[in-house]
């Protein structure tokens, strides 16, 4: 039975011109919120047909492709290839931005244990611990990502029913435990670098998650 949500508010919306390294180059409709539960700044990012704000035309069609990315500074910021959130977040916004969606931007860092926290589960993982097990050496879960806010989010702009684009059933589950129905479970492609194949590997075994990792 979907769990009950505090109501969150769009408290504001403006367009946002967006820039990648590689060149490519779109536009947003960035959506700030009042009420979410964590009391964080989450960002959602309208792409393609959303970028409109959410106008009544916008609530017809399909529903929209939606990925709820979780912030990482070493992947999205600096460019780090140890996982691969930095080319998932690029791919995200040029599929959603031709399917007509969102990208919601959580600041889940580390999986939800916070910077500090992930570059001390580097460490560990340097010394030959797993994604997973040292986030549980440091006293952490696995994954404590919590999508509650995701959900408000969706909610607030209008959509309980949304084509989820990820490799993670944790966060089909969640949403849908939360009243926010998922039509379709969309993967995203495998970004496998020199680096991060033991990673990626340990989210597909581990984790569940849909890769098709060599």
């Amino acid at each position: 039975m979907p769990r009950s949500l505090p109501v969150a508010t769009i408290r504001t919306e403006l367009t946002v011109p967006l820039r990648f390294t590689d060149g490519y180059a779109t536009t947003a409709r960035v959506f700030t919120f009042d009420g979410l539960a964590d009391g964080l700044e989450h960002l959602a990012l309208g792409l393609g047909d959303r970028v409109g704000g959410c106008s009544p035309d916008a609530h017809r069609g399909p529903p929209p492709l939606v990925r709820p990315h979780s912030e990482c500074l070493t992947g999205d910021v600096f460019g780090s290839q140890r996982c691969d959130c930095g080319p998932q977040m690029r791919e995200a916004v040029e599929r959603i931005a031709d399917a007509g969606g969102f990208l919601l931007y959580l600041r889940q860092e580390g999986r939800g244990i916070g910077l500090y926290a992930k570059l001390d589960a580097y460490a560990l993982q340097d010394a030959g611990l797993n994604t997973y097990e040292a986030n549980l050496a440091l006293g952490f879960a696995e994954d404590e990502r919590d999508y509650t806010v995701a959900a408000q989010m969706l909610l607030a702009l209008g959509f309980a029913r949304v084509a989820l684009l990820s490799n993670n059933p944790d966060k089909a589950a969640q949403l849908d435990r939360l009243g926010v129905t998922v039509t379709e479970r969309v993967p995203t492609a495998v970004h496998l670098s020199a680096v991060n194949g033991r990673y990626l590997a340990t989210k597909a075994l581990r984790g569940a998650h849909t890769l098709d990792v060599p």
